[in-house]
């Protein structure tokens, strides 16, 4: 695995954010860069507490957060929830489908999180037309911003191949995903990723 000299973490994702934005080809306000940075930044902190998110069903989460009386603590909770779904559909999206849960489904839950605080912001019109609403940015192009995470997951993949046990990573993942830049990866290597009825390599 290759180790980046960056003069913070934040200056890292930036960079790295910015990338998979363009490489995604998403239209994204600065607002919403510079809110999944400090996400990755967050999620980077060995001390950050995600929250329950993962652990227990999330549609309970969300019924919870959106029947939560105090409205600090409603509008925090379907924060978390939005961020621990996007964050764990771009970085582990295999991982819910080889438990059978469905995409939409989680992207729905995102979304539906996302759009919840975004309605308990007071946002005037002036400012919604200049697009200063991030949760209404992020639940309306939470599929978008899943695939930029994603391409950012696989980006740290590929760049971490330092011998046939990393390769075999990055093959197993691009047969879960189909993946550009890891078919790239593989083709740097001397492997030509075929994708077939079960995907094959050559």
């Amino acid at each position: 695995m290759s180790i980046v000299a960056t003069d913070s973490i934040s200056t890292y994702f930036h960079d790295v954010v910015e990338e998979a934005i363009k490489a995604r080809r998403v239209e994204a306000t600065d607002g919403a860069t510079r809110y999944l940075v400090a996400l990755l930044s967050d999620y980077a902190r060995p001390d950050y507490r995600a929250g329950e998110t993962m652990h227990r069903p999330l549609a309970f989460l969300l019924d919870e957060a959106m029947h939560t009386a105090d409205p600090a603590e409603r509008f925090e909770r379907l924060r978390a929830l939005g961020d621990g779904v996007l964050y764990s559909c771009g970085f582990f999206g295999e991982h819910f489908e080889a438990k059978g849960v469905e995409r939409g489904y989680l992207f729905g839950i995102g979304a539906v999180a996302y759009g919840g605080a975004s309605s308990m912001l007071r946002v005037s019109a002036a400012d919604a037309a200049r697009k200063l609403d991030i949760y209404r940015e992020l639940a309306d192009k939470f599929s978008s911003f899943v695939g930029v995470l994603a391409e950012i997951s696989d980006a740290t993949i590929a760049g971490g191949v330092a011998g046939s046990r990393d390769l075999l990573k990055v093959y197993e993942r691009w047969l879960k995903t189909g993946s550009d830049r890891l078919a790239q990866t593989l083709t740097s290597h001397g492997l030509v990723p075929l994708r077939g009825a079960k995907g094959t390599l050559q």
